[in-house]
């Protein structure tokens, strides 16, 4: 990227922290508190806020990053 807006090149990761998204199989949800425990593939479990993606559903793939789930991942793209 060129221009005034350098700065602002993200790469691959999150413009404001640098991190990247994780995709994370949901183990569990608390709907009422709008939470699920999600397991990424190296088996580490992180509770997640899924209000953005509600309704989150046991076994789904979810793309998440800052603990907070963004999206839902495509069964065909996760296979």
């Amino acid at each position: 990227m060129t221009g005034e807006h350098e700065h602002c090149e993200s790469g691959h990761g999150c413009i404001t922290c640098g991190d990247q998204a994780l995709e994370m199989r949901v183990a569990a949800v608390d709907a009422e508190r709008g939470l699920a425990v999600c397991v990424d593939d190296a088996g580490q479990a992180a509770e997640v806020d899924v209000l953005l993606v509600e309704p989150a559903v046991v076994g789904e793939r979810l793309l998440v990053h800052a603990r907070v789930a963004i999206a839902r991942v495509d069964a065909e793209v996760a296979a």
